[in-house]
């Protein structure tokens, strides 16, 4: 299969571009908002729409800050070093998962001390809208025809511009599923229950973000300047790996804490 001949770019004016990867994050953003806003009313917590909008903001930010920041660590730290005033130049490309998860985590913990409210409340507010955003932001791997797959003589193996003659799994779409839908429908099925402890649904985002991208790594390209590590685990599967495992524990410990509090 060829690459579809899709446009980076919804339109342009002169030099600039408004590109489908930049509006994927402003509909991941504006559904965590309504999502948030829905839930905060449903639990009667301190926060009005003026409150939800704040802290989309302060998301918006520690996740595009943290997100370049881990970026520069973990995949292209010779370079950013070396260079630092090039970390500023986002329009180069280059954003981290576990970065942006990290810049969020902060960005709560100050939101929720400023708000006088509990971190695991507000997790609980904006976990179940990340799917959306991975799901989408995935989809913009895909038209940018970036992060694609290993070789492969798969039937639905594609072409894509930059990635050589032969084919290759489309690996954005098997995550654009796995962290999009998918993973929205688990942390569904554990808010529906009814039973689950604040937090829970984060720690369950965590262990089911990081089970799925270690998968998915088996059949994305390493990057180019990292290669395999240990001789046959990526970057993605070092960092997944360990919040995979951390996401179990802490499941399995706010269970264990619910039901002594109960019995």
């Amino acid at each position: 299969m060829q690459f579809p001949e899709i446009r980076p770019y919804i339109f342009k004016i002169g030099t600039l571009e408004v590109r489908w990867y930049g509006l994927m994050y402003i509909l991941g953003f504006a559904a965590a908002y309504f999502m948030a806003r829905a839930d905060a009313r449903r639990k009667n917590l301190p926060l009005d729409k003026e409150g939800i909008a704040d802290l989309i903001f302060a998301l918006a930010v520690g996740l595009i800050v943290g997100a370049r920041l881990g970026y520069a660590l973990f995949y292209n730290f010779s370079i950013y070093f070396a260079n630092p005033l090039k970390i500023l130049a986002v329009w180069e490309g280059g954003m981290s998962f576990h970065g942006g998860l990290i810049g969020t985590v902060i960005a709560a913990f100050y939101f929720a001390r400023k708000k006088n409210i509990g971190f695991l409340q507000v997790s609980d507010l904006i976990t179940p809208a990340a799917p959306i955003g991975l799901g989408l932001g995935r989809l913009g791997n895909f038209i940018n025809g970036e992060l694609y797959g290993r070789v492969t003589d798969v039937p639905w193996g594609m072409v894509f511009p930059s990635g050589g003659p032969l084919p290759r799994h489309p690996s954005q779409l098997y995550e654009a599923v796995l962290e999009g839908p998918v993973l929205f429908f688990i942390l569904w099925l554990v808010r529906r229950s009814g039973k689950a402890p604040s937090g829970v649904v984060l720690w369950v985002f965590l262990a089911m973000y990081g089970l799925f991208r270690s998968f998915v790594e088996m059949f994305r390209e390493p990057d180019q300047q990292l290669g395999f590590l240990f001789s046959h685990l990526t970057m993605g599967q070092m960092l997944s790996i360990p919040l995979f495992l951390f996401g179990v524990a802490m499941t399995i410990i706010s269970y264990r804490k619910h039901h002594r509090k109960s019995s």
